[in-house]
């Protein structure tokens, strides 16, 4: 008599763990739209960039991104339907807020969804996907980009178009003390009553080569004496043919570089590379 077979135990995948410093270096940087606006208000060749672009491509446009609208309002005041995924509630919350203040028929233009790049899936296909201003280096790993790339070839319509743009690791910036304290001119941090706080700004730069991940520190010491406080930022650092090599694997073709957001080509000065890609018919 055969004794009884007895069940196989089932098998868990492991879960992940979490790491906090990358959490915090995702996310810390856009808890404050106010700081977010006055740093950025003066960079406006991207913004000049993707809304010529997508004038002459043609909407609707999924933004990758859109953090509070810098890219996103210029956008839609031209004509055209954008709908815009970012993972942070307070710059999406300020985006809604700022898009009260437009006319109407520039705020039916505008949509908005909270969650992962890496995740979101909206049901519907774009001519245009747009991921500005470094949102890219947010994805750390070999998997985070292919799994970003899966949602943008889902949500990408047939001879749709994928551009973004990315800084170029500078060796110098990466080979900074994480000792030292890189100081700039004190500023005025916006408060909400709209009277700025003067502070001393100082920044720390700390590179995991292995991971190829720069950690930035973002130091504020107000000069009234109040308690300091600092905002991480984390940032992968993707090279130019590795950038070629992972979109080429995960079913890109690469339809133009630009060094510069005047379309011009990359040269060994470039501090910006921005590529515009199609997914290859499988």
């Amino acid at each position: 008599m055969s004794s009884p077979r007895s069940t196989p135990p089932q098998r868990t995948r492991p879960r992940a763990r979490r790491d906090l410093e990358l959490e915090a270096g995702t996310s810390a940087h856009y808890e404050d739209p106010a700081y977010y606006t006055k740093t950025y208000r003066s960079r406006l060749d991207d913004v000049r960039f993707y809304a010529d672009y997508a004038a002459e491509r043609g909407g609707p446009v999924l933004e990758y991104g859109c953090g509070n609208g810098r890219i996103t309002l210029p956008i839609a005041r031209l004509g055209l339907d954008v709908t815009g995924v970012d993972l942070s509630s307070e710059m999406l919350a300020d985006l809604r807020a700022r898009l009260r203040e437009e006319p109407a028929d520039v705020r039916a233009r505008v949509s908005t969804k909270r969650g992962d790049m890496r995740t979101v899936r909206l049901g519907r296909r774009f001519p245009l996907v747009f991921c500005p201003f470094n949102a890219f280096l947010h994805l750390y790993t070999r998997v985070d980009v292919e799994r970003f790339l899966e949602r943008v070839r889902e949500h990408l319509a047939p001879r749709g178009e994928l551009v973004f743009d990315v800084s170029i690791p500078e060796p110098e910036e990466l080979a900074r003390d994480p000792g030292r304290a890189y100081a700039t001119p004190r500023f005025n941090y916006p408060r909400p009553d709209g009277k700025g706080m003067p502070v001393r700004y100082t920044e720390r730069f700390d590179y995991d080569k292995i991971r190829q991940i720069l950690f930035v520190a973002m130091e504020f010491s107000p000069v009234s004496g109040e308690d300091a406080w600092m905002t991480p930022l984390a940032h992968r650092q993707f090279y130019p043919r590795e950038l070629e090599a992972l979109l080429h694997y995960n079913g890109f073709e690469i339809l133009d570089a630009w060094g510069d957001f005047d379309r011009s080509p990359p040269t060994r000065d470039s501090i910006t590379l921005i590529l515009r890609a199609r997914a290859r018919r499988r």
